[in-house]
């Protein structure tokens, strides 16, 4: 890993803005409607776990949580000259007439939420899709607005946001990594 240039959130309060997340939805949610929680490959995979042991706790009710492969649904897919890696989409509960939370790590330019929903609404009409995000970057080129926040923040447009959570990283946090100009997420 390229070391980053500034650590934006340590291991603990990275779980504080997840147990946030939690709070957010559980306020949120109408308990005649579903819960469903689907995390974007790949850490939004365990951080919607989190959310959904967290989620289990104070509603009461075991909370499932799928996860979505948007590969195939991104707009610069021809773009990148390579073939594209495949993890999966496995959602194995029913969309329709749920409540769906999509569960990212960092929202940026809105692109991998758009391709995100077309992949859920692939799979059935769900009676809502909210987003819960546990970095807010801002910079978004399409009109997509989290409904969930676990933290924003101000970077530069050539910055990344790096979010690191277990099992995929030993190293929990959120850290920035300047880059030149061309790169971005």
């Amino acid at each position: 890993m390229t070391q980053p240039d500034r650590i934006l959130c340590d291991a603990a309060r990275l779980t504080a803005h997840i147990t946030s997340l939690a709070d957010q939805i559980a306020s949120a949610h109408h308990s005649d409607i579903p819960l469903r929680l689907i995390g974007v490959r790949s850490r939004g995979v365990p951080i919607a776990e989190r959310i959904a042991h967290e989620l289990t706790t104070r509603l009461g009710i075991a909370i499932p949580v799928g996860a979505v492969d948007i590969t195939l649904y991104r707009d610069d897919l021809t773009g990148s000259g390579r073939w594209p890696v495949l993890r999966g989409t496995d959602v194995p509960f029913d969309v329709e007439d749920a409540e769906i939370v999509l569960v990212d790590d960092v929202l940026y330019t809105g692109r991998t939420i758009r391709a995100a929903m077309n992949a859920v609404c692939d799979l059935g009409r769900p009676a809502s899709v909210k987003l819960a995000v546990l970095v807010d970057r801002g910079g978004r080129e399409l009109p997509i607005h989290p409904d969930y926040v676990g933290m924003r923040v101000e970077v530069s447009p050539t910055a990344i946001v790096r979010v690191h959570v277990a099992p995929h990283d030993i190293d929990e946090g959120i850290f920035q990594i300047e880059r030149p100009k061309q790169a971005r997420k």
